[in-house]
C-alpha cells in the first residue's frame, strides 16, 4: 500500500493514496472523469513500479503536473492553479452578483464544484431568514422582490429619482447586513463559501470585507436585452420554476434598471464585470481573477507564513 504524508496547520498526518481522490482533482482541473481515473491509475502504476511505500503530498503533485505535461499543458496549468488555491489556509469568499437572471445560480454553482468549495447559498436564503426575524411592518422592502421593492416604500420618492432604484437600494441595504454576516462567520470558522444572489452589489457591503485578499466580488451582466429575456423563458420552463413568465416580462424594465445600477456600481468600484454569455468563458474569468492574488505563490506563503 502507497502512503501520502501531507501537513495540516504544522501537524503531519498519512492516508492511503487513492485513486478516486485524485480523479477527483484532476476532474476540477476540467479533465474528462473517464480520463481522470485512467490518469490516476498510471500514476498508482508508476509509483509502484518504482517501489515508492511513502510520498509527501508536495512530491506527489509534482509527480502528477510533470506527467500532465506531458500529456495535456492546459490540464497541467489548471491542476497547478486548483491545487495552490487548495494550499491556502484562509478560507475563499466569493461573491457573485447580479440582476435577475444573469445566471448567478448556475455560475456560483460551476465556481464552487470546480473549486471543491462545499459551501454556497443564495442571498435569496438570508432575505428568507431576516423575513422571519422582522414583519413586513418594520422591514417591508424585504417582503418584495428587488425590482418591485419600491412599490413598498413608506414615502414615494420625489418624481425626479428613479423610485425602482430607490427601491432597490433600500432592499439591497437590508439584506446586506445579513450577507456581511454569513462572510464574517465563513471568516472566523475558517469555511470556504460562494455566496450569490441580487444583492451582492458593490458599494453595500463593508469595505473591511471585501478589501481582503481572500475576499473576491465579482458581478455579471448580459447587455443584450434579448439575450436576457432569453433567459426567462428558459428558466420558466424549468419544472422548478415557481414564478410566471409573465411577472418578469411585466417589471422586465425595472429588472434592466438595476441592470445597469449592478454596472455603474461596479465600475465605481473596481470590481470585475463579466458579460455571462458562455458559462465555460465566465468561470475561467473568475478563476483567472481569483488566482492573481488569492492563489498565487506569494500568498500561499503568506498564509502559512
Amino acid at each position: 500500500m502507497i502512503m501520502v504524508e501531507g501537513e495540516v496547520s504544522g501537524k503531519k498526518y498519512r492516508e492511503p493514496f487513492s485513486k478516486g481522490v485524485l480523479a477527483r482533482s484532476l476532474t476540477r482541473a476540467e479533465m474528462d472523469p473517464n480520463k481522470a481515473y485512467t490518469f490516476s491509475s498510471q500514476i498508482e502504476a508508476q509509483l509502484k513500479k518504482e517501489g515508492v511505500k511513502l510520498i509527501k503530498l508536495d512530491d506527489l503533485v509534482n509527480v502528477v503536473r510533470q506527467r500532465l505535461k506531458e500529456e495535456d499543458s492546459e490540464i497541467a496549468v489548471q491542476y497547478g492553479l486548483w491545487k495552490r488555491i487548495r494550499k491556502c489556509q484562509d478560507p475563499l469568499v466569493i461573491l457573485i452578483g447580479g440582476s435577475s437572471g444573469v445566471g448567478t445560480s448556475s455560475i456560483a454553482f460551476e465556481v464552487a464544484n470546480r473549486l471543491g468549495i462545499r459551501n454556497m447559498i443564495s442571498t435569496d436564503m438570508i432575505r428568507e431568514v431576516m423575513r422571519k426575524i422582522a414583519s413586513k411592518d418594520l422591514l417591508p422592502t424585504i417582503y418584495e422582490s428587488s425590482y418591485t421593492a419600491y412599490r413598498s416604500l413608506r414615502i414615494p420618492p420625489p418624481p425626479e429619482l428613479d423610485e425602482v432604484l430607490i427601491g432597490f437600494r433600500d432592499h439591497v441595504d437590508t439584506v446586506s447586513v445579513g450577507v456581511e454576516a454569513v462572510i464574517e462567520r465563513s471568516i472566523t470558522e475558517g469555511i470556504s463559501i460562494v455566496i450569490e444572489g441580487v444583492h451582492i452589489v458593490p458599494g453595500f457591503i463593508r469595505e473591511d470585507l471585501v478589501s481582503r485578499d481572500n475576499v473576491h466580488m465579482f458581478i455579471l451582466t448580459l447587455e443584450d436585452e434579448e439575450v436576457h429575456k432569453g433567459r426567462f423563458y428558459s428558466r420558466c420552463r424549468q419544472q422548478w420554476a415557481r414564478r410566471p413568465l409573465e411577472r418578469y416580462m411585466n417589471y422586465f424594465g425595472a429588472i434592466r434598471r438595476t441592470h445597469k445600477y449592478f454596472e455603474s456600481q461596479a465600475n465605481k468600484y473596481h470590481v470585475p464585470v463579466i458579460e455571462n454569455i458562455d458559462i465555460t468563458t465566465t468561470i475561467e474569468s473568475i478563476i483567472e481573477d481569483i488566482t492573481k492574488t488569492y492563489g498565487s505563490e506569494d500568498y500561499v506563503t503568506e498564509s502559512k507564513g
